[in-house]
This record gives structure tokens, sequence and C-alpha cells, in this order.
């Protein structure tokens, strides 16, 4: 039973490693993969469970799908063109208003539309925004990175790991605003102002905005309003408990074959853009954490989460909001959503713990480009765009934004009544 223990933390760990380096250039998802395939092979764990495990990921899938066929038809109808224009005639040839723009919209897209809609839909937007502007991209783009996570839990809908942790243990959602309204204001705030400050030189100068008209059109018109008809039935599924995956896909494909059935376009490139991979990257770390569930590993964390919220919850609460926040950046926050809604659910630890392992899983992932699947998106955006920002260098940043903004996030959380 040690060896099948050993050998399993032993596969997932290089296939955690390899998503977050990339060896080779090799895509994040061939690393994930490869992994849960290995657990197989390997008969470490039995292709059942595999099978379950990747099947528990559907609602997921359904959800990413609509987001990236949102977004790619957007941008091929223009759309981020024409908001791009409007976010820079509204700067007032200043930098930092621009930056204020974007966060605030950031701020909004996270909170009604999902903390991956920001990474997949705006991030394009933003870099539209920057070259219409002509200043240097990589602050405004940063926004959507820390954004994304740092208002991932102002709503249920905010972030597809809020579900995932709470699971059937879900508050009501006026419940959910008394816990999290201050911690999420808190978690926004201070995000947005030790990101400002690390970007002030950039942010100095004026930005260009003689910049020339972008028509709305009709295709694009639809865009957006699918956009937003998609955030009210998001708000309205989390609400009535349902899950989100399959309304996001619905909407999606709605709009996307409306904007090509009126425009008479064919489905091709809006199939052929569409990032694929992240969908067998996402079934691979499910089937990584089913594989560790099965060594009993997750059951043990499960006792000793109790034995410690009974003796001390306060300090337990603490103690599981860091350490989640920081293994986050380890192990990626989805497979760590999912290890800690294993491990709080069988403990029946109390919303005030669930509560801290959920701002870990959101907030906590700020610290590296890879601690979250909405920062893989974002880089995976981001190369399309031709863009790029090193390992060491978002390490840097996450280090002096994340730390203040998870510790007075927690404070808020914490001192509030449980």
């Amino acid at each position: 039973m040690v060896t099948v223990t050993a050998a399993t933390c032993g596969i997932a760990a290089l296939a955690t490693l390899g998503v977050v380096a990339r060896p080779w250039n090799l895509p994040e998802y061939i690393w994930a993969a490869a992994g849960a395939v290995l657990l197989v092979v390997l008969q470490l764990l039995p292709w059942q469970d595999a099978v379950a495990a990747a099947g528990k990921g559907l609602d997921v899938y359904f959800f990413l799908i609509g987001m990236m066929l949102l977004a790619e038809v957007a941008r091929q109808e223009g759309l981020f063109d024409w908001l791009a224009v409007q976010a820079v005639r509204q700067s007032r040839h200043s930098a930092s208003r621009l930056f204020t723009i974007v966060y605030a919209v950031g701020t909004l897209v996270t909170i009604f539309l999902s903390n991956d809609a920001t990474a997949v839909v705006l991030t394009p937007a933003v870099y539209a925004a920057a070259r219409a502007a002509k200043v240097e991209p990589l602050p405004y783009l940063l926004v959507c990175a820390f954004i994304a996570n740092a208002a991932s839990f102002v709503l249920p809908i905010s972030n597809p790991a809020n579900l995932v942790v709470f699971g059937d243990r879900m508050p009501t959602l006026l419940e959910w605003l008394r816990v999290f309204a201050l911690p999420s204001l808190v978690a926004i705030v201070v995000t947005f102002v030790m990101l400002r400050f690390s970007q002030r030189r950039h942010l100095r100068g004026k930005v260009e905005t003689d910049v020339a008209a972008v028509k709305l059109t009709r295709g694009a018109a639809i865009v957006a309003g699918g956009i937003a008809l998609t955030a009210v039935a998001l708000l309205a599924s989390s609400a009535l408990g349902h899950d989100l995956g399959l309304p996001t896909l619905i909407c999606g494909a709605l709009v996307t074959v409306m904007v090509l059935l009126i425009g008479r376009k064919s489905p091709l490139p809006v199939i052929k853009d569409v990032s694929w991979s992240v969908l067998p990257l996402v079934a691979g770390l499910f089937v990584l954490v089913e594989g560790l569930n099965h060594t009993g590993l997750l059951p043990q964390l499960s006792d000793l989460l109790r034995e410690q919220a009974a003796a001390s919850p306060r300090a337990t609460a603490w103690g599981a909001g860091l350490i989640t926040a920081f293994a986050s950046n380890l192990v990626n926050n989805l497979p760590m959503g999912l290890i800690a809604a294993t491990t709080t659910q069988a403990a029946h630890a109390s919303h005030q713990i669930t509560g801290a392992v959920l701002i870990g899983v959101d907030l906590g992932p700020n610290l590296s480009v890879t601690g979250s699947l909405a920062t893989i998106l974002w880089l995976i955006a981001l190369r399309r765009e031709g863009e790029h920002i090193g390992a060491l260098r978002f390490l840097g940043l996450g280090a002096l934004i994340m730390p203040p903004a998870l510790i007075l996030s927690l404070l808020a959380l914490l001192l509030m009544p449980a």
C-alpha cells in the first residue's frame, strides 16, 4: 500500500510540475493527460474510476466550452475592438485612468460571468485597447489575471470552484453575501492598490485617444447581448441551486449559431480557434485527484481536519486558508479545490472553515502564473496575441500582491460571527 501511495503521489507531482513548468514547451494538457493515463496503465487507479472521475468535470467542460465560444465569436465579430476604442476614449489621455477602467470592467466580468470568462473574454479586449492606445499592454493584461482571482468569491457563480468546494452544502445567495461580501471587497481593493503600486512606472504617461472609430456591427451587438443574457442566466441558475455548465453551453452555442446564420458565415473558423486543449487538461487533473483519493490520503486529511477544528476552530480556519492558498500554487487550484471539497465535506467542516478554504482556493493562485485554471487560460490568450510573461516575473508580482490580500481577506472573514 505504501508503494502504491508513493507511486500515485509521485505521478501526480510530476504531472503537476509538467503543467506548471511545461518542459520542452509541450502544452499543459499533455502532462495532465499523461499522468492520468499512467495511473491507469500502472493499475494504480481502476479505469472505471478514472472514467468516473473525468465525468465529474462535465459541468466544468460545458462551462468552458460555452465561454470559449462566446469569446471566439466576439473576437471574430470585432466586439473586442469596439470595446477597446470606448475604453481608450474614456481614459482621457491618462494611462492611470485606463488602468482603473480595465480593473473596474474586469471586476464586473468576474463577478457576473466568472473568473474564467475574464481570462477568456476580457483579455483579448484589453490587448486591443492597449494596442489602440499605443501603450505597453502588459500592465493592463496583468489586471485580467489578478482580478480574475481576486473577485472570484463575490458570488457563487464568480468561480466554478466555489460550487465544487461547498458542494451540496452551498449557502443561500443571501447567506453567501453576508459571509463573503466584506472579504471580497477587501481582496478587490487590496489587489488593486498593490497591483497599481507595482505598475506605477508604466502608468505615468499619456495614452493616445485619437483612435479610429470602430463600428459596432450587428454580429458584435448580438454577441454583447448574448454575454449579458448569459450573466443573467448564470445568476438565476446559481440562485436556484442549479449547475452552471449547461446554461453556459446553451447560451454560448445559441449566440454563436445566431451570429453565424445571420452573417451567413462558416462555423469552421470559430471551431478551429477555440482552445480545446483546456478540456483534456481539466479532465486529467480530475483523474489525478481521484488517484490521490484512492490511496486513502484524503480520508486521513479529513480526520485530521475534524480533530483540529474541534480543538481550535479559529486557528484551524486560519491554517486551512493559508495552507490551501499556497498549496494551490503547487498543484493548481482546480485539483486543490477538489481535494479541499473532498476533505471539508467528509470532515463536516463549519462554514467558516470551508469559507477560509474557499478564499485560499480562489485568491491564493494570484501568487504564481499557473496557480489557477483562469490564469492558465489567460496565458493561452496572451500567447495568441504574441505576448509573454515569465514565471519568475509573475511570481515576483504575486509575492507582492497576493499575501496582503489573502491575510486581510481571511481576517475580514474570521472577524464576522460564525
